[in-house]
């Protein structure tokens, strides 16, 4: 191997903490160079610096080269590298080597140490990194001129913030794919989405995911340590979702140094930067916070040495030359790699013992054992691969066979599956990129760099989709961008009530309310609900404008008073003053013209007025003919009552009212419609279904009951008694509460009447009960009884009916007198009800009836007859 140990040119080391311009100063005295190299640590920020270098000196100037990529023009004066893929025998005027503290790395630190110690450029060799590696530049490299250099920004702590609370332009930094997309997946769910950078992805992802997250499109990254790295981003925050990482071997925490080269990405230029712990991260510890802020960190003792003289005369002596320990005490015999574990399992294969006899073989062995384990297997599956590759470039051919190399792309050429799914076809393709790029390892190199290419683009662009589905609501993005710019916005709604705001279908206007297309998500129905309102406004207040226009026959009422309108839901009603005059309140319209909202409201109460007065209208004269001049005295206070409970009473209640009336105010209560019957005293029309409901319906919302309005079905004579409803309910409805059931007005006083003819059959006003009745009330036996027991009858003969058996002969019970009413002078009229004064009248006794002069004895003791209900 070719080395630059004793160049003269100069050699610079230019350390310091993050923001300090070390990578842009070298990339700029690389191209006041004639020719020059940069080796980095990540292919991603290879290809960041070699687009910038591009940029500057035109691509026919400018090589990539990278273990899965090259790109080397012939006439390329400038290469952009990994530290691993550099080509040590090229002779360029400068060389620079970035993050050389990652020589004191256990997996890759040998790879950096070796270009820090060897690689010199023949006019200037700059070392790029921490000033951790002060000590061991000074004494490794005696010549080199040391240039510290101090953050252009302020870094400071900010503490522990839940992920829902951290600042736009934050980066939250975990360290395993699992973490990565949990956190993803919930930044998208609280926040409207995530960028996502890992090192697995390949430059194409990785370029689109950025550029999402610098075009603000998202306001959040969530990344692993890749972004540690140089890569340049505009991020304000860094928020540690974690401290441990798994390096290979174990899982252990980060040091001071390794968490301030990833705080460090905040900030940027001279903007301060802060970060912080979030998460399932605990607390830093406040000597670490600080050793971070002021960029005090213990100094790097130990660097990472792999001998890079190799004796490849034979297998054995490349293994023992591979053993050999280092001579300075500063270096540290690196541990087993990858490639060195590959090759001594392969070295126990008889097989590859036989084609490793020269010294072509054993280089040619290495190569293979070189493949980098891009897909993470196990070190018996990575060297089944090397020992196949191996077997194949010392075969016959000396190449790969082009139909097994196609076979193992044609698996891999396809973009469907889901996340995790296309992001081990990216690693895979890895192995074959890199295979392609070996110019020696395939018959057609361009052909296979170009093959493999075009799969990792397709790969890489399904994959960034797939991250933007799953990771990203780009509607609710690009509103809150809109928002955040505070821009007018293309917004509009369609006659189907869709609206769209910047062509992105935003939610749908239901009636009065717009209800955001967000699935639950908080913050995106929130922006749906800011970016569409004013698209909203002028369609919400024209149909108010309608709806202060419509008519009876298009509203609905809802059994649970809700108002709809061309069959969506737009008003509902609420108590108001009074039963029969309930409020109205908009559904939604809150965006609308408080005029406007006004005027709808005010139109709907008067139709509720008058649906109201034109079903209810027995009702309502009943009060009017209790106020006015119509009724008087007892039929006054009676109609009041009635129409206090909803327009019907049990006769029990007011027996004794009922006795005292005069035939006038009968004759006057039964012109207003007044059924005066044997158990009740109602008003028919009311019993009517669409009356009933809505009677319901009112004295429920005026009662607050939020229960849907209560409706029998149609045609019931009688229902089970809910005794979760008062027997005022049961009243709105035309039913009365009678023990076990509830029944009809009308039905319980047919019941009456069958009751009245079945007692004139018999002596002492006994009666039987028949299977009739039970069959009018539509219940069984005992149900029956239950009722009657309720209506003061008592059972005075046990018995079946007539077809099972002896009669069973029930009788009504002697009344109890009721209490006599107190003296006018003991009761004090209420000033504000003018009927409360009726409750103090006294009323005489109906007078004896007169029998004429000349009555026979018999005439004289007839009773008179009994009057039928209604009478």
């Amino acid at each position: 191997m070719t080395t630059h140990r004793d160049t003269d040119g100069q050699i610079t080391a230019a350390l310091g903490p993050t923001n300090t311009g070390k990578t842009h100063l070298a990339v700029e005295r690389m191209l006041g160079r004639s020719s020059g190299m940069i080796g980095l640590p990540l292919r991603l920020l290879a290809r960041e610096v070699y687009d910038r270098v591009v940029r500057a000196k035109g691509a026919a100037a400018v090589a990539l080269v990278t273990g899965e990529e090259k790109i080397v023009p012939k006439s390329a004066r400038y290469f952009i590298c990994t530290a691993e893929a550099m080509p040590l025998n090229l002779n360029v005027a400068f060389i620079a080597i970035d993050e050389v503290q990652l020589a004191a790395d256990p997996e890759r630190g040998h790879v950096f140490t070796d270009r820090m110690l060897y690689c010199r450029g023949s006019q200037e060799t700059m070392l790029l990194g921490a000033a951790t590696m002060g000590p061991l530049i000074r004494e490794l490299i005696p010549s080199a001129h040391i240039e510290t250099r101090e953050r252009f920004s302020q870094l400071s702590h900010t503490g522990p913030a839940k992920l829902t609370r951290l600042p736009r332009r934050s980066a939250i930094v975990a360290f395993s794919a699992e973490s990565v997309y949990a956190i993803a997946e919930l930044m998208r769910r609280r926040r409207g989405g995530a960028a996502v950078v890992m090192g697995g992805l390949s430059p194409r992802t990785r370029n689109a995911q950025v550029e999402l997250y610098q075009s603000g499109e998202v306001d959040f990254l969530v990344a692993t340590d890749a972004i540690g790295m140089g890569l340049n981003m505009d991020v304000d925050h860094v928020a540690f979702a974690e401290s441990r990482k798994f390096d290979g071997r174990k899982r252990r925490r980060l040091s001071a140094a390794e968490l301030a080269q990833i705080a460090g990405r905040a900030g940027r230029f001279r903007n301060d930067g802060t970060f912080g712990e979030t998460a399932d991260c605990g607390p830093f510890d406040p000597d670490l916070v600080r050793r971070i802020e002021n960029h005090q960190f213990a100094p790097v003792t130990k660097l990472q040495w792999r001998n890079p003289d190799l004796d490849e005369r034979s297998l054995d002596n490349l293994l023992i030359s591979l053993a050999e320990p280092p001579d300075h005490p500063a270096l540290e015999r690196a541990r087993e790699a990858i490639d060195e574990r590959t090759l001594a399992l392969l070295a126990s294969d008889p097989e590859i013992r036989d084609r490793t006899a020269s010294m072509a073989g054993v280089r040619r062995l290495w190569d293979a054992c070189r493949l980098p384990d891009f897909r993470k297997v196990t070190l018996d599956a990575h060297a089944s691969l090397v020992r196949t590759i191996f077997m194949h470039l010392t075969g016959p051919a000396g190449h790969l066979p082009d139909d097994w190399l196609n076979g193992h792309l044609q698996r891999l050429d396809r973009t469907d599956g889901e996340v995790d799914v296309l992001a081990a076809r990216l690693t895979q393709v890895r192995t074959w990129a890199y295979a392609a790029h070996r110019p020696d390892w395939t018959a057609d190199p361009e052909h296979w760099c170009e093959r493999t290419r075009e799969i990792e683009d397709a790969l890489s662009d399904a994959l960034h989709e797939k991250l933007m589905q799953r990771f990203v609501d780009r509607r609710t993005g690009a509103l809150m961008k809109g928002l955040r710019d505070e821009r007018e916005m293309l917004a509009g709604v369609s006659p189907e009530g869709e609206v769209t705001v910047e062509g992105h279908y935003v939610g749908r206007l239901v009636g009065l309310s717009f209800k955001p297309d967000a699935q639950g998500r908080e913050l995106a129905a929130r922006a749906l609900r800011s970016a569409a309102i004013e698209a909203l406004r002028p369609e919400v207040n024209r149909r108010l404008g309608a709806l202060a226009r419509v008519t009876p026959d298009e509203i609905i009422f809802g059994e649970d008073g809700a108002i709809s309108w061309l069959g969506e839901p737009v008003a509902r009603l609420t108590a108001g003053p009074e039963p029969l005059r309930p409020a109205v309140t908009l559904v939604g319209a809150e965006i609308g013209a408080a005029e406007a909202r006004a005027r709808a409201r005010s139109h709907l109460e008067r139709l509720v007025s008058q649906l109201a007065q034109a079903r209810l209208a027995p009702l309502l004269r009943l009060r009017e003919s209790a106020n006015g001049d119509a009724l008087a005295g007892l039929a006054s206070g009676i109609a009041w009552r009635m129409f206090e409970t909803g327009g019907a009473l049990p006769r029990l209640d007011v027996s004794e009212e009922i006795q005292a009336l005069s035939p006038s105010e009968r004759r006057a209560l039964r012109a207003l419609g007044v059924e005066i019957g044997e158990h009740m005293i109602y008003l028919p029309a009311l019993i009517k279904p669409a009356a009933a409901r809505l009677n319901s319906l009112l004295r429920a919302i005026h009662a607050g009951d939020t229960r849907p309005a209560w409706r029998p079905a149609p045609g019931l004579t009688s229902l089970p008694r809910d005794h979760s409803r008062s027997p005022g309910d049961h009243i709105a409805i035309g039913y009365q509460p009678c023990g076990p059931r509830a029944v009809r007005f009308d039905i319980l006083e047919r019941l009456a009447d069958m009751i009245r003819d079945a007692r004139t059959a018999r002596r002492k006003g006994q009666f039987a009960l028949t299977p009739a009745m039970t069959a009018l009330l539509g219940c069984s036996l005992e149900d029956l009884r239950g009722i009657l027991g309720a209506l003061d009858y008592r059972r005075l003969q046990k018995g079946h009916p007539p077809e099972a058996g002896p009669e069973e002969i029930w009788v009504r019970r002697r009344r109890t007198p009721r209490a006599a009413p107190a003296s006018p002078a003991a009761i004090t009229p209420d000033t504000d009800n003018p009927f409360s004064a009726l409750a103090g009248l006294s009323f005489a006794p109906p007078p004896a009836r007169r029998v004429p002069a000349g009555a026979t004895k018999r005439a004289r003791r007839r009773r008179p007859p009994r009057q039928k209900a209604g009478s």
